[in-house]
């Protein structure tokens, strides 16, 4: 009874602790646009972020302070110009000189000094926040939750999830983060240059601004309201253009992103699967699917190239109109009306020309504002979809029934299993049923069944790894849990790495690992276990498959677990090696609970005729039943 009540207690506490880490995943603040662009300066690392952003805004007032210097000495360089063969006061070859010094220094000044100063600190913000973005999402993929793996389940048997399944998460990862930062960082360097614009060029054409005939009500701020009209007509009429323009780029941008990334996708499964296909001789239907994928980004990038081309038109003569006749009329009917000098017109007219650049950044770069807001998209529906799969009980009972409890219990209970029954997607009935199964410690269990009868399905099951079905699963307390899969793929990381997962290296001697290759078969890599590869070859490139089930081998008797899943694990190796294997379990693990899926179960016996298993577990006609294996055989010998 107290086992029972300490089962309880602890699913409790499981089903807490699942509720507390689902609200606290690395993205959750990130499901939303504008959560996703704050999160950085509002994260522990907000001094870095904040002090970039204030030496960024410091050199954009400087900036926008040197355009009003560029204006004033560029109408006093017109002026003096204007006035070189002057009768009274002629312009001096020296003031000409110093003049256009002057204003060298300024244009230098400016572009130097502020602006490529202020790009190195952009580009540094940019480079920090991408890092920031890019270890939190590595983080809510690669959770203790197994994120990532929930994640490619949205797309199979949880395809009725509300929360669509997020394509490409590689190029989201990478591509979409690197364009989402640089994107909002010139946008908020734009927005800021526009209202610092607007304070400095501003003030500057009030004060220089002068009376206009037939608006002498306005005094002498007729010149510069009318610069300012002039600029909030132009410059809005032109933006909403711009916008709608900019909402077909965003669209196109998105199709582009999805395009490319499923073309890459189906290049990177080549690889894979390139054995498989050189064998059926399937190229030209690899061909056919290439270029099925390419199609889609030939045709979303005519469309992309037409509506940019169209834009780039728009805003070519947008920057004409703006610069010669918009910034140039306001103070034309002062200077005709003689109540200003050249050298004042024209500099009025500079100022404009900067207010009107200013303002139409929202313009020039809403190309880039329309990949900004695809790339948000992108990443806010994978927050979305990380903070869907942070409780995988709910995020499966979309689509079907999940009611399983995992519980731990006594060692010396060893694994239990009761009342399973494992479904599929959307079925009510199940196809693999068990009441009561109970692996005691040391117990060796041999699976077997018919293809497709769900061995590895209830296998996965015990591990939290299957979708869908009902059940209590309790494992031993504290016990360490190995599971290993027949197909091994090896992560670019040291042989040594590769030994000690998923503990880390440094917490083993490599004595240690050396002796546990040995004892595997792979004796001749010990003198490369701090190497990640050879000749610009990773392991999972250079080993075979026997070779990489043998370093599963020397991983179990490294970790020494105290419960072992092999589901068909020495599928790659020959029958001496297949009992070696076992046998080197046996004799390193004596107190360890092994369940084990074989193919072949011919060499199930060791060398001295001496039964590798204690149990069969048998799956026939959907149901699990667990007896010895004595009177397995007796049965199939009847």
């Amino acid at each position: 009874m107290r086992s029972r009540d300490w089962q309880i207690g602890a699913f409790v506490e499981r089903m807490l602790t699942r509720k507390a880490r689902s609200h606290t995943s690395p993205v959750s603040a990130m499901c939303s646009f504008w959560g996703l662009m704050r999160a950085y300066w509002l994260s522990e690392s907000w001094r870095e972020a904040w002090g970039l952003t204030s030496a960024i805004l410091v050199l954009t007032a400087l900036s926008a302070q040197a355009s009003v210097w560029f204006a004033i000495t560029s109408g006093e360089l017109i002026n003096r110009i204007a006035y070189f063969h002057h009768p009274s006061t002629p312009t001096t070859p020296m003031e000409l000189l110093k003049t256009a010094a002057t204003l060298a220094t300024i244009a230098i000044m400016r572009d130097v000094c502020f602006t490529a100063v202020r790009h190195f600190f952009s580009t540094t913000l940019h480079r920090k926040w991408r890092a920031w973005l890019d270890r939190r999402f590595n983080e809510a993929l690669l959770d203790s939750n197994h994120t990532h793996f929930h994640l490619l389940q949205m797309g199979s048997d949880a395809s009725g999830s509300a929360v669509p399944a997020p394509d490409n998460i590689d190029q989201r990862v990478q591509e979409s983060i690197k364009g989402l930062t640089g994107g909002a960082i010139g946008l908020a360097m734009g927005i800021a240059g526009v209202v610092l614009s607007l304070g400095f060029v501003g003030s500057k054409l009030v004060e220089m601004s002068s009376e206009v005939g037939g608006l002498e009500f306005l005094g002498s701020y007729g010149s510069a309201c009318l610069a300012f009209m002039a600029v909030a007509i132009y410059v809005p009429l032109n933006t909403v253009i711009a916008a709608k323009l900019g909402g077909v780029l965003q669209r196109l941008s998105v199709r582009m992103q999805w395009a490319e990334g499923s073309y890459r996708t189906e290049l990177n499964a080549l690889l894979h699967r390139s054995f498989h296909v050189a064998v059926l001789h399937g190229e030209r239907a690899q061909n056919v699917v290439n270029k099925r994928r390419y199609l889609d980004i030939d045709q979303t990038w005519a469309s992309l190239n037409r509506v940019t081309a169209g834009y780039m038109g728009f805003e070519l003569v947008h920057n004409f109109i703006g610069s010669r006749i918009v910034a140039y009329a306001p103070g034309l009917l002062p200077y005709m009306d003689n109540k200003v000098s050249l050298q004042h017109y024209v500099t009025g007219a500079e100022l404009a020309t900067a207010l009107i650049n200013e303002c139409s950044w929202f313009i020039h770069v809403m190309p880039d504002i329309a990949t900004l807001k695809a790339n948000a998209r992108r990443m806010t529906d994978l927050a979305n979809a990380i903070e869907t799969v942070q409780r995988p009980e709910e995020f499966y009972a979309q689509t079907g029934l999940y009611e399983f409890q995992y519980t731990e219990q006594d060692p010396a209970l060893g694994l239990t299993l009761e009342q399973i029954g494992l479904h599929h997607a959307g079925t009510e009935l199940p196809f693999l049923t068990a009441d009561r199964l109970q692996f005691l410690p040391g117990e060796w269990t041999l699976v077997v069944g018919e293809s497709g009868s769900g061995k590895t399905s209830l296998i996965k099951a015990i591990n939290g790894l299957w979708a869908h079905g009902r059940g209590t699963v309790a494992t031993p307390r504290h016990a360490r849990i190995l599971y290993a899969a027949q197909d091994v793929k090896l992560q670019a990381v040291s042989l040594k790495e590769l030994a000690c997962l998923p503990d880390p290296a440094s917490d083993y001697q490599e004595t240690h690992v050396a002796v546990a290759l040995h004892e595997a078969g792979l004796g001749e890599f010990i003198d490369e276990l701090p190497n990640e590869g050879r000749n610009g070859q990773s392991w999972d490139q250079l080993l075979s498959g026997g070779q990489k089930q043998k370093l599963v081998l020397a991983r179990i008797l490294l970790l020494r677990p105290g419960l072992i899943f092999l589901d068909e694990a020495t599928s790659a190796l020959d029958t001496q090696a297949v009992h070696a294997f076992h046998q080197a379990i046996m004799d390193h693990c004596p107190e360890v609970t092994v369940i084990a899926i074989m193919h072949d179960v011919s060499p199930i016996r060791s060398g001295s005729g001496v039964d590798f298993f204690d149990s069969v577990l048998t799956i026939e006609k959907g149901v699990a039943k667990k007896m010895p294996i004595a009177a397995w055989r007796q049965a199939a010998a009847g």
